[in-house]
């Protein structure tokens, strides 16, 4: 995971996150396995982010408002395909440990 926040330059900023899941022809040759592999990365994420957003929500109150810009990179060189449980758990101990400030 790579990841950056950008700050409020006009009025038409939107706090919305801006959010790339990339998986490299190098690292997965087939298109349906890579295809796969990204929708299951979104729905990790969709089902993380509530709960990760909300606990960091905290931290962030009297803030300036910040764009998060997160990159998800999967480099897993496997035979098999992890799950979907797999994908939550890595997920979440990813979100919990960025730090935007």
């Amino acid at each position: 995971m790579v990841y950056t926040d950008l700050c409020q330059d006009n009025h038409s900023f939107s706090g919305i996150p801006a959010i790339l899941f990339a998986v490299s022809k190098k690292t997965v040759p087939s298109a349906v396995r890579r295809n796969r592999i990204k929708r299951l990365m979104r729905e990790a994420y969709r089902l993380e982010k509530l709960s990760v957003m909300q606990s960091g929500a905290s931290e962030l109150e009297g803030a300036e408002a910040k764009r998060p810009c997160i990159v998800f990179l999967y480099t897993r060189r496997n035979k098999t395909l992890p799950e979907l449980q797999a994908f939550r758990d890595e997920m979440r101990r990813l979100m919990q440990g960025m730090r935007l400030t």
